[in-house]
C-alpha cells in the first residue's frame, strides 16, 4: 500500500485551476480500484491518497500523470507500507509480513 503525499509549490489559485482535471484523474483510478481514500490536508497546503494494488514503479508513473503533477503546481512524497491491521471496511487490502 502506498501514501502518496501531495505538497502545493504554486499559488492555490494556480492549483484551483488544475482542479478539475485533477478530479476527473482521481476519479478514473477510484474505478480501477487502485485509490482507496483521498482528500486535502489541513491547514490547505497539499493532499493525501491512499492507493494499492500497483508496484512502486506503477505508482510513481500514476503520480507523474496526475494533472497537478503536469502543471508543475505540486510534489509528491510517496511512502509504500504493509497494512497488516486495518479496519473491517478495508480487510480486503490487508497484507501479511513476508517470513
Amino acid at each position: 500500500m502506498f501514501v502518496m503525499e501531495l505538497m502545493y509549490t504554486a499559488p492555490i489559485e494556480d492549483v484551483e485551476e488544475e482542479m478539475d482535471a485533477h478530479l476527473a484523474w482521481l476519479d478514473g483510478y477510484y474505478a480501477s480500484g487502485v485509490f482507496l481514500a483521498s482528500g486535502r490536508k489541513v491547514p490547505r497546503e497539499g493532499g493525501v491518497i491512499l492507493a494499492h494494488g500497483v508496484s512502486r514503479a506503477e505508482i510513481e508513473k500514476i503520480a507523474a500523470e496526475d494533472p497537478f503533477s503536469v502543471a508543475g503546481v505540486c510534489e509528491y512524497r510517496i511512502t509504500e507500507f504493509i497494512a497488516t491491521k486495518t479496519s473491517a471496511g478495508l480487510a480486503e487490502v490487508r497484507e501479511s509480513l513476508a517470513s
